[in-house]
């Protein structure tokens, strides 16, 4: 019972709440007040003698279908009080005992998550990170390589193959210690065994400069005008046969779009939240200089504006 006011009774009545319909009833007309409502009270009720600080929820994590057991294995905890130290530790002795096939399985997703966790992505990358990595692991071939690399590598192609890429400084930097160089490495050999695996090319996904430009342009603080007219330059210069990476293209449309701004930003901070090095941007900006007029939309700058640019 509760106190509520009802539109039809014009004042405050108590009110019955049907907790099998989730529907709130005024006592005196019958209105129905609220539909479905959520119970967002607790599930289940604690019989324990000492409350603790043990959480009595009964259910678990999710199963995971990559895993022999689901996920859904079960340890043996050590409970209170001197009964239950000898069964404690005489179950923990055999549990031990058994070893658990998936244990190196189990730390290597745990990596992934946390890595997938810095970097801010999606769950569905993760969990692609993770096939491609068991795909790898029950083939038993990647003994005595770089564990960090491979599982920075699996992340690396997941994220091509989920069309959301990631520069590869960008996933060394969450790579507890492996380098570029063992990266890449990594992610070949981890192409070769699947293409061996599939009996067919393995598709990565085509990098575009767009794919980046959101990203870097909010790590320089730029504005919402200034992001549109890059995302728009960066489209046109598709049209541009123009022999450079996507990201050093990215990186050069926008050092042209802040130097057309009020808020001008130093070839160096664009290094730095690009993660490509200052004599690239300029190489790259050197060969989109020709085409300004072609790439940068008529909306954001005028020609006067284009031709005040600095030449490279």
């Amino acid at each position: 019972m509760g106190d509520a006011f009802c539109s039809d009774c014009k004042k405050h009545t108590e009110v019955v709440f049907d907790h099998s319909a989730g529907d709130t009833v005024c006592s005196e007309c019958g209105l129905v007040l609220e539909s479905h409502s959520i119970d967002e009270t607790s599930e289940w009720r604690t019989f324990a003698n000492e409350s603790g600080d043990n959480d009595p929820v009964r259910v678990g994590g999710p199963s995971n279908p990559l895993l022999t057991d689901g996920g859904l294995s079960t340890v043996i905890s050590r409970p209170n009080g001197a009964s239950g130290d000898f069964l404690s530790s005489s179950l923990g002795r055999w549990q031990n005992r058994g070893s658990n096939p998936d244990r190196s399985l189990i730390l290597a997703f745990k990596t992934i998550a946390t890595m997938s966790d810095r970097l801010g992505l999606v769950a569905t990358i993760k969990d692609r990170a993770n096939e491609i990595y068991k795909k790898v692991e029950d083939q038993k071939s990647s003994r005595g390589r770089n564990q960090d690399a491979l599982l920075a590598a699996c992340l690396y192609i997941a994220c091509r193959q989920e069309d959301k890429p990631r520069t590869v400084k960008e996933i060394c930097s969450v790579a507890n210690g492996a380098t570029k160089k063992e990266i890449g490495r990594a992610k070949e050999y981890i192409v070769k065994q699947l293409e061996l695996e599939m009996g067919q090319s393995v598709e990565m996904g085509t990098i575009h400069a767009g794919d980046f430009m959101r990203r870097f342009c909010s790590n320089l603080g730029m504005n919402n005008q200034a992001v549109k007219a890059a995302q728009e330059a960066v489209q046109k210069s598709e049209e541009i046969d123009i022999r450079r990476s996507p990201i050093s293209i990215a990186a050069a449309v926008i050092y042209i779009i802040t130097q057309l701004s009020d808020d001008k930003k130093p070839l160096r901070d664009i290094s730095l939240a690009t993660g490509v090095a200052e004599g690239t941007i300029r190489n790259s900006y050197k060969d989109l200089y020709p085409h300004v007029s072609r790439i940068i939309p008529s909306w954001y700058a005028k020609e006067e504006e284009l031709r005040n640019l600095c030449s490279p």
